[in-house]
This record gives C-alpha cells, structure tokens and sequence, in this order.
C-alpha cells in the first residue's frame, strides 16, 4: 500500500537533489526512496516487463534534469510521477503506431490495440468487464489523473504538480471521470469520496 497522499517524506528531497548537483552518487537517495513506488505505478498501467525498462527510464530522466529541479518544492514523489506519466503517454503512442504499421502490413486483427490491452492489464489487477471498459474508454487526461490518484496514491496537488496542470483542472478531470464511471457502471461509483459513503 502507498503511504497516504499527504505524507511529507523525513529526508528534504530538494536538499538531497541540489547537492547530487556536484555530488551525482546523492541521488541514489532520490532513487532508494522512490524506485519501487514508481515501479509499482507503471508495472500497474503496464505491466510489470515494461515497468523495468520506463521505471529505470524515469530516473536517468530525473538525473539528467536535477539541475532544473524547482527547490522549493521538499518532495520529489510528484516530479518523478510526472515524468513516469509522460513516458507512459509516449509508450502508448509508440506502440499505437507500431501496432498500425503492423496492421497495415499484415490486415490480421491479431494485435490488441491500446485500450484492449489497458482493460487486460485492469482486468489483471482485479477489475472486472465494465470498470476496465469504462476506464479504459476515458481521455488520456481524465484517465491519467484518476490513476495517478487510484493507482499512485497521489493527493490532487501532486496530481497536478506531476501532469504540470492547475490544481482545478485536476478536479475536474477527475469529477468528470467518475461521473463516467458511475455512467457506465449503471449508477455505481467505486471510487467514492469518503463524504460519498453511505
């Protein structure tokens, strides 16, 4: 389980990244804390196999990028979330368009395409038919909110923090994504607020 949204992590993560600036075996810290977590995050959207590779890729991005890091922000966890999102957006894409090269090659429907394979992954995870469709369906932005909030823990500031949106944008993404949901569902929100709860 991730730890609750609002938890400030002991270490000054700022502190620890501007001083792997002219020490670089500092940000073993950023990566010994992190890793696992976003590891877990992307093998989740993902898949485990492909997690390794965008997980890893996620920190030499931090790396290389440390010295554009905004000091004033203590905890790294959104940075390094957000910088997981857009490789997730670009993996997708990649594969959206090798899985169209192949269908236009080889006219055999023998390929999942991008939504098919979310809802195998959901379906993986313990979602059932419906939830992995009606998740699955929403935009990519809707859909990235919900899951860095359902999937990576993350409060709604970190969420816009992470994707680089205003704090509103956030909520109403997500306002919109469970209204679908709840659509879809037949009236049912499994992602209820805990003021939601009867």
């Amino acid at each position: 389980m991730t730890a609750p949204p609002d938890t400030v992590p002991a270490r000054d993560d700022a502190a620890v990244i501007e001083r792997s600036r002219h020490e670089p075996e500092r940000f073993g810290e950023i990566f010994d804390a992190y890793f696992a977590e976003i590891h877990r995050y992307v093998a989740r959207r993902l898949g485990a196999q492909t997690a390794d590779d965008l997980a890893a890729e996620t920190f030499a991005i931090a790396f290389r990028r440390r010295g554009a890091y905004d000091g004033s922000r203590a905890n790294a966890r959104p940075w390094l979330y957000g910088i997981a999102t857009n490789l997730i957006g670009r993996h997708r894409r990649d594969e959206r368009r090798r899985l169209r090269a192949l269908d236009r090659v080889d006219r055999r429907d023998t390929a999942l395409d991008e939504e098919d394979a979310l809802t195998a992954r959901l379906s993986a995870e313990g979602a059932r038919g419906p939830l992995a469709r009606a998740v699955a369906a929403l935009p990519s932005g809707q859909r990235d909110a919900l899951l860095l909030v359902v999937l990576g823990g993350l409060s709604y500031e970190e969420v816009a923090t992470a994707l680089d949106v205003p704090f509103g944008t956030v909520s109403s993404r997500i306002n919109r994504a469970r209204k679908k949901l709840r659509t879809a569902l037949g009236g049912t929100n499994p992602l209820l607020d805990d003021q939601e709860r009867p």
